[in-house]
């Protein structure tokens, strides 16, 4: 990267968590805007590669919910993820007596071993002792959301991924004790990593601009 005539000019290069990619476009646009000199590159993947890359040193920044705890890393905290139990809307026909009772009779969409919303959805559920019925597991975030609008079963979701199906009514959210379960966006990069003069120049653009890129964005959240 070189500044040429004042403009930033090089490449920005950030691997994202699948469930991110609702999320990361909002901090990037304005910044693009500024810099016509800078090609982004954004690619979105599962976790495991997300944080492999960034172990490799092949991006400049990662965008998790979890922090992985083998690396040394600095971070800055984007914003709160919420992740809520989704169903098909009407989907369920009868009156359940209990969680456990609603519980045992609806199958279960999971997302993979090793996805941070899989994990969230095991850990509520392990703490809860629920028992589990039935278990479909799918590979995106997108896939089980999709799955879910089927009327294949009822998923732990990122609220962020669902706002046009539960704004349409296609969804609904069933409140549940104990949920939702909230974890935070970060962006990470490595402690040893010699930052870029554009990779440096987006997170002072982070930092000015963070709470007004979520006001914008992102206020409709609080209503859920």
């Amino acid at each position: 990267t070189l500044s040429y005539k004042g403009q930033l000019v090089g490449r920005l290069k950030i691997a994202v968590v699948s469930t991110g990619k609702y999320v990361m476009p909002y901090f990037l646009s304005n910044f693009m805007k500024l810099h016509n000199g800078i090609n982004l590159t954004m690619d979105v993947t599962n976790k495991a590669s997300v944080i492999e890359s960034l172990e490799k040193n092949e991006v400049d920044f990662a965008l998790v919910s979890v922090l992985p705890k083998k690396l040394k890393i600095e971070t800055v905290q984007l914003m709160e993820n919420r992740l809520f139990l989704v169903g098909k809307k009407k989907a369920v026909k009868k009156v359940f007596k209990s969680k456990k009772q609603f519980f045992e009779e609806i199958p279960l969409i999971y997302r993979e071993v090793g996805s941070a919303t899989r994990n969230a959805m095991e850990a509520f559920i392990n703490k809860n002792k629920i028992p589990i019925y039935k278990k479909i597991e799918l590979k995106s975030n997108e896939a089980v959301k999709q799955a879910v609008l089927a009327g294949l079963g009822y998923s732990i979701l990122p609220l962020i991924g669902i706002k046009n199906e539960l704004k349409n009514g296609d969804l609904e959210i069933i409140m549940v004790k104990g949920l939702p379960l909230k974890t935070f966006w970060n962006l990470i990069w490595l402690k040893s990593k010699n930052l870029s003069p554009a990779a440096s120049s987006y997170l002072q653009f982070l930092k000015e601009e963070n709470e007004l890129i979520i006001s914008e964005n992102f206020e409709w959240i609080n209503t859920y």
